[in-house]
């Protein structure tokens, strides 16, 4: 799955589910640790089957920066870099 095709948070959930074969340890930390996140505060804005929002986006940031303090160093730039990559997922669709 790539993420043109992610349009809800279950297709996000999907598409973190296909980076198993990436056999990327960091790659797989940072999917796992965004998207306890994610399902949390999608909770929040209804259920899996919404529509990613920047409202979402914005909530989900928020929360990883209030858990900085429980990453090392070298994880927050994994997970910030890989949140990062996901920013264009939750824009506005046109």
């Amino acid at each position: 799955m790539n993420l043109e095709n992610v349009k809800t948070v279950a297709d996000l959930c999907q598409y973190f589910d296909s980076l198993i074969d990436s056999d990327d340890d960091d790659l797989l930390f940072a999917s796992s640790y965004v998207r306890g996140f994610l399902v949390v505060a999608a909770v929040e804005f209804g259920d899996e089957q919404q529509t990613l929002s920047n409202e979402l986006y914005s909530l989900v940031s928020s929360q990883l920066n209030d858990a900085r303090s429980e990453l090392t160093p070298r994880d927050k730039v994994i997970v910030d870099n890989f949140w990062a990559s996901l920013v264009n997922v939750f824009e506005p669709r046109i």
